[in-house]
């Protein structure tokens, strides 16, 4: 009988807010440009015609609170701070009222970017695996269940470096709004529970260098947090 030469690592997973439950993360779907003033800060514009996706491996997914190194092959680290969304049905090319009834909850995120790495990528026309998803690029505080968030609003998106704010703007000013997104996004995949969708960072975006920390959040939900250590 064949048998496997190693360990299968374990999908990471994440606490849901009140509960002894845990919600295990299978992929992670992060959108491009989907806010006017980031597109504008990276001198590229917004995709009016549909969203655009990238994806991180899970075992990227570093947990909330975590002392992580500064990152290989890279001088120029940055913070996106994200809303998230979490899949709790099964969802396969779905109507916005389909795609919205299927969010199992929200929680905030980390994209964590080599940008030099990806701005590198973006002037051949290369793929952004290199700059995006590396280890250590994503974090993602505990998840809220939809019912205890509520309607997504003008509810405040911001991070803090060192107590400093670097991003704050409104969910409100989401190009691609959550159930145009989810709806978009399962006309190419099967989507199912464990899927997360990060939805896109605002403006504000900059590097952040060994001893520092990261703090950021979104009205109603739990924060992030990230501390930078030295390169090893």
């Amino acid at each position: 009988m064949s048998q496997r030469l190693f360990a299968d690592p374990q999908f990471p997973a994440v606490p849901v807010v009140g509960e002894d439950n845990l919600y295990p993360v299978h992929r992670i779907f992060c959108v491009g440009r989907n806010y006017v003033e980031h597109a504008k800060e990276m001198g590229v514009e917004v995709d009016r015609e549909a969203p655009f996706y990238f994806l991180k491996h899970p075992l990227s997914l570093v947990p909330n609170g975590a002392s992580i190194p500064y990152p290989p092959g890279t001088g120029n680290y940055h913070h996106e701070m994200e809303f998230v969304v979490a899949i709790g049905k099964p969802l396969f090319k779905a109507s916005r009222e389909e795609a919205l009834n299927a969010v199992f909850g929200y929680a905030t995120g980390l994209d964590m970017t080599r940008r030099d790495l990806q701005l590198k990528a973006r002037e051949k026309g290369r793929p952004w695996d290199f700059g995006k998803d590396f280890e250590n690029s994503a974090v993602l505080s505990a998840i809220t269940r939809v019912d205890a968030f509520g309607a997504i609003g003008d509810q405040s998106i911001w991070l803090e470096v060192d107590g400093h704010v670097r991003q704050k703007a409104s969910l409100a000013d989401l190009v691609w709004k959550v159930p145009e997104l989810l709806a978009d996004l399962s006309n190419y995949y099967h989507l199912q529970p464990g899927d997360v969708i990060y939805t896109g960072t605002p403006a504000g975006v900059g590097a952040v260098v060994a001893g520092q920390t990261l703090r950021g959040g979104v009205d109603g939900l739990d924060e992030v947090r990230l501390a930078i250590g030295p390169a090893e």
